[in-house]
């Protein structure tokens, strides 16, 4: 044990260890508090004094939430080595995180976006944005037919005539954030340069509430520094130094050369590669301490715009890459905004590189975004968004075209089972708060073959067991294969939710036509009634005796035009009916396929493999600081090597048959799908527009028709009233011819013959 007057310490409670000091886990000795003391060595008070005080004293300027505090300096009891009492942080430091299995190939976004706030830079306090409610309008005119959309069905989600519950919006990241200001920045303000920026040297706690805090530690470099002085002293961890700094501390090689605060923004670049990614940017092969040279020949000669360089096998050419990796955990749209970030500040010439006004202010840029989650029904991918709250949904849209390649004008929304108007004036706030489980889902009206989630086999980043037992080399593979595991595990999760959307969104897309169908099918009825009202016989009949034949023609024409009109109105309802019929089977198919999403358990076998072979991890990595195993030892460990394998093995095999090879399936079938729905709201397009001018082409013709019938009852009605006039007048009586005449008429009969 060791002490000073308030602390105490057992030294095997090592926290860390550097060349001038060591970092203990330690205790206040009247309240228990857990705190961390850095005691430094005899070599450390070699160094000249105004360096050995600079720590203390850097540390003291500083109070800021992402800074390890200080909260005092003390001494030991006997040999009076000085030592530093500070906040102690149990979760490790970040580099502890990255060198996880679980996150070898980085961070996941979430995560990546709470160690950037570490280096952002918000100045002042934010005010949190106040989420307004979101606005459910209907559905676009253009959507099927000039009639606003009405509630859908949902296999699990709302339904009903009411639009989903309100919910909250997202709020820019910073205003999120832990802290108000970042701990880089507030090194800058205070005119403070770190010089050994890393993973290891960003520690990480966890909140009240779980959420990560990250601190900025170990400033035995820093000391202060302006923005336009220079020094000429060399600190740092090699593969994060700056290329001058590498060239004089690693390579021995004498230069004059003086170094200013941008320094840092080169290690600071390192390191947020190596957070987003899991790997260091910049790799020669054997690795950066077994080939220095090729090291420094790749970050030299790194070209403008690279972010990463390697070399994979020896004497090969160096390979640039202006993008990260697709086994990235960040989503497009972040890595879309960050990568120039990286491409300025990872600058060799420090001339180019940007300062850290700009590279701050482009960090919170970043956090003063707002993340609107989209599924893209066509092509089956997820999309983040990042775009400002005082941005106009129009922006949005361009946003979502930039990643999806969907015009705006093609961009149709349904949000949690109810059409989403998105309209181009309004604010982005105005869009409702969504999430990876819960997006607008974007539909296109332009048809195209879905493409799905692009990704790397794992297999193809496993590696292989050397036969003969070499714990470091077994750990090390161990940990290789289980981070594969864990990425097709992710992967797997990744999968299945695009299969749940897919069927979710074209569920839901199908609910829109469902009641689009309804709605014009009451209108034909109603407009067949009408007709059929219309078309009686009674009415034109009784015109047959009006002297007018030019209006009674007229007539006819309307009458036998209404009557086409309505065979046309009779085919459209039957094509309705019909296409009722082909979603309703449609609507079934995908409700079975959603209930065998919901059954599936590929995911829980790969855990459960995962969980196994994690266990055999733990046992491989105590194994490594042993010197030597003993026969049985050794035996038991190589049947861990051969069960560890065989468990690989079999979680490739549950990824491959149960995870992508459905998912491949489902991407054809979904395809095929969409082509049948893209074929239905065209056609059921068409039958809209049909009815709509049958409509109105009925409506002007009975208005024609009855114009005419009322002009020819009117002149009927005349004709009667003038033919009852005349009946009423003086009969005039027939002429009584005279007798002669009657005489003269009797004579000219023939006489009878004699008989």
């Amino acid at each position: 044990m060791q002490s000073t007057v308030n602390y105490l310490w057992h030294t095997d409670d090592l926290l860390g260890q550097g060349a001038t000091a060591s970092v203990y886990k330690a205790r206040n000795k009247k309240s228990g508090e857990l705190v961390a003391v850095k005691v430094f060595n005899t070599a450390s008070y070699l160094r000249p004094r105004e360096v050995q005080g600079r720590e203390f004293e850097v540390l003291r300027k500083l109070n800021h939430p992402n800074i390890v505090k200080l909260f005092a300096v003390e001494e030991t009891g006997n040999s009076r080595q000085k030592v530093l009492v500070m906040e102690y942080c149990s979760s490790g430091s970040l580099l502890s995180v990255l060198e996880s299995p679980e996150h070898s190939f980085g961070l996941p976004e979430e995560e990546f976006l709470v160690v950037l706030r570490c280096v952002e830079n918000p100045r002042g306090t934010l005010t949190p944005h106040v989420p307004e409610r979101p606005s459910f309008a209907r559905c676009p005119s253009v959507l099927l037919f000039p009639r606003p959309c009405q509630p859908m069905g949902n296999l699990s989600g709302p339904t009903g005539s009411h639009p989903p519950k309100a919910r909250p919006q997202l709020e820019p990241l910073a205003a999120l954030a832990l802290s108000p200001a970042a701990g880089m920045n507030h090194l800058r303000e205070n005119g403070i340069v770190h010089r050994d920026i890393k993973p290891g040297n960003i520690m990480r706690l966890v909140g009240g509430e779980g959420q990560s805090i990250y601190k900025l530690t170990d400033f035995g470099a820093a000391r202060e520094l302006d923005d336009d002085e220079q020094f000429v002293s060399v600190y740092g961890t090699e593969e994060y130094l700056h290329p001058d700094m590498y060239e004089r501390a690693v390579l021995r090689k004498p230069q004059q050369k003086a170094f200013g605060v941008t320094v840092d923004l080169w290690s600071t670049g390192v390191t947020l590669y190596h957070a987003a990614t899991g790997s260091l940017p910049f790799v020669p092969f054997g690795g950066p301490r077994r080939n220095k040279e090729i090291m420094y020949r790749i970050i030299t000669e790194k070209p403008a715009g690279a972010i990463a360089g390697t070399q994979k096998r020896e004497n090969g050419p160096l390979e640039w890459s202006y993008t990260l990796p697709i086994t990235c955990q960040l989503s497009m749209g972040l890595q879309s905004q960050l990568v120039p970030i990286l491409a300025n500040i990872l600058e060799v010439e420090q001339a180019k590189c940007w300062g850290f006004d700009q590279f701050f202010a482009e960090t919170s840029d970043i956090l003063q975004r707002v993340v609107v989650h989209v599924f893209s029904l066509s092509q089956v991918v997820l999309h983040h968004i990042y775009i400002h709250v005082h941005n106009t949904v129009a922006i949005f849209l361009e946003a979502v075209y930039e990643q999806t390649s969907v015009a705006p004008q093609h961009q149709e929304y349904l949000f949690e089972g109810h059409c989403s108007v998105l309209k181009p004036n309004l604010s982005a706030k105005h869009i409702a708060h969504t999430t990876a489980s819960s997006p607008l889902i974007l539909f296109s009206i332009a048809n195209e073959t879905p493409k799905g989630l692009a990704f790397r086999d794992p297999a193809l980043d496993i590696p292989k067991f050397v036969p003969k037992v070499d714990l470091q080399a077994d750990y090390n593979t161990a940990k290789g294969v289980l981070g594969a595991g864990y990425q097709a595990l992710r992967l797997a999760r990744a999968l299945l939710a695009g299969q749940e959307l897919t069927l979710r969104g074209l569920h839901w897309f199908l609910e829109v036509l469902q009641a689009t169908c309804k709605r014009t099918l009451e209108v034909t009825r109603v407009a067949l009634l009408f007709l059929s009202s219309s078309l009686g016989t009674e009415r034109l009949s009784d015109m047959a005796e009006v002297r007018g034949t030019q209006e009674l023609r007229r007539a006819t024409e309307l009458r036998t035009q209404l009557r086409a009109l309505a065979e046309v109105l009779s085919r459209c309802s039957h094509n309705i009916t019909e296409a009722q019929m082909s979603m309703g089977h449609l609507s079934s198919e995908l409700a079975k396929n959603r209930d065998q999403v919901h059954e599936d358990r590929s995911i829980q076998q790969i855990q459960c493999c995962l969980d196994k072979m994690y266990v055999t991890y733990k046992q491989f990595r105590k194994s490594r600081m042993r010197p030597g195993l003993g026969y049985n030892e050794e035996q038991i460990h190589k049947l861990d090597k051969v069960n560890f394998s065989h468990l690989a093995k079999r979680l490739l095999k549950v990824f491959q048959e149960e995870c992508v090879q459905k998912y491949q399936a489902s991407l054809v079938t979904h395809g095929k799908r969409m082509r049948e729905v893209h074929d239905t709201r065209n056609h059921l397009r068409q039958v809209g527009y049909s009815v709509a001018t049958c409509s109105t082409k009925a409506q002007e013709a009975q208005e024609n028709l009855s114009k005419i019938l009322d002009q020819l009852s009117h002149q009927l009605l005349q004709d009667r009233a003038e033919g009852a006039e005349a009946s009423l007048l003086p009969v005039t009586p027939y002429p009584i011819p005279a007798p002669t005449d009657l005489v003269l008429q009797l004579n000219r009969v023939p006489s009878a013959p004699d008989v």
